[in-house]
């Protein structure tokens, strides 16, 4: 058992965390003369040290990831969702959503689709919940930096708003609030030509290109902001704002993420630093989910595609789901970390 222990201990602190990344990089600065408790140091050191580390994570995991999805094009997604109906439709749906695109607004015109060819509108919104909420790179960055309980609950209680979400809005009938020209469209089948190993291999490659382009101003943005964060902030007054005295700290964190966009990849370096400083578990995931699920550009969009009543149920749904996950790794935080 200990060695299994040990074992695990190297992968997540070595492989996945890279700490032999972080050695190098003090070594270098220590050699070229600079002090590392100097706070411009410090934030440099972090910069470089959390987007190297991002960015390599993150091309290694959309090749796997960009692979995995070249096997569900939406013709075939379709198809899968289709034969299942009532909860299971929403939790396939949910699944799905971990193996697409890796924020909201690249996801919506995936709901789009879906919903004109039919699908139950339920589970078309589980889709859309999960797919910028949870995917399999999240999984992999948060066990990196939480841990794999901690990583491991996150996709599980995302998993859970999804499909608890769509769920819901399945049971209030509410497809007359999607927008009439959604609701008549018609989704053609076209035929799925066979793919082979190597355009699997050049589809993932084209997929790590275009979505490093896309993703890498957010990572620089987050890592900048976390930099700040862990080198400049006092940590007393994160503890005050967002630790244990502020009651209402995953709700604040929960509507600070509304107005940012970024995917997961950018906001993992922040609650990287909030963390560090003092704030909560619950706080600092909430921000996430906020940032990820709720943004305004991606309702902004999703506003196009449904009338003012759904988008707010949705919103509402959304918010709720956010609250309770981060008030419960509040409460289990010091069990699981």
């Amino acid at each position: 058992m200990e060695i299994l222990k040990s074992a695990w201990g190297f992968f997540q602190d070595e492989v996945l965390g890279m700490k032999w990344l972080d050695r190098c990089i003090s070594d270098l600065i220590e050699w070229c003369g600079f002090d590392l408790e100097s706070r411009i140091v410090g934030s440099v050191r972090f910069f470089i040290y959390d987007t190297v580390k991002i960015m390599a994570l993150l091309g290694i995991l959309i090749l796997m990831i960009s692979y995995i999805q070249s096997f569900f094009p939406p013709e075939r997604t379709k198809k899968i969702l289709g034969r299942f109906h009532g909860i299971w439709a929403n939790i396939i749906a949910a699944l799905l959503g971990t193996v697409t695109p890796f924020c909201s607004c690249s996801s919506i015109p995936l709901f789009i689709g879906f919903t004109s060819a039919g699908l139950p509108l339920g589970v078309t919104f589980s889709f859309l919940i999960s797919s910028p909420m949870v995917d399999l790179g999240s999984l992999v960055l948060l066990m990196s930096i939480f841990g794999w309980k901690v990583a491991v609950l996150y996709v599980i209680l995302g998993l859970f708003v999804a499909v608890a979400g769509g769920t819901f809005i399945e049971k209030l009938h509410l497809e007359n609030q999607v927008e009439e020209y959604i609701r008549k469209g018609h989704a053609i089948d076209v035929p799925q030509e066979e793919l082979y190993f190597k355009d699997r291999m050049r589809y993932a490659w084209e997929q790590v290109v275009s979505t490093a382009k896309k993703v890498a101003p957010y990572v620089l943005i987050g890592v900048g902001i976390g930099a700040v964060i862990h080198n400049w902030i006092p940590g007393d007054f994160i503890v005050t704002v967002l630790g244990d005295n502020n009651p209402f700290g995953v709700v604040l964190a929960a509507l600070a993420g509304v107005p940012m966009y970024a995917d997961i990849f950018g906001t993992i370096p922040i609650a990287e630093a909030l963390l560090a400083k003092g704030a909560l578990l619950g706080v600092v995931l909430s921000f996430m989910m906020g940032v990820t699920t709720l943004s305004l550009p991606s309702m902004i969009m999703l506003r196009k595609a449904v009338k003012p009543k759904l988008l707010g149920i949705f919103i509402g749904i959304c918010t709720i789901g956010i609250i309770i996950v981060g008030y419960f790794f509040n409460a289990v935080q010091y069990l699981i970390i």
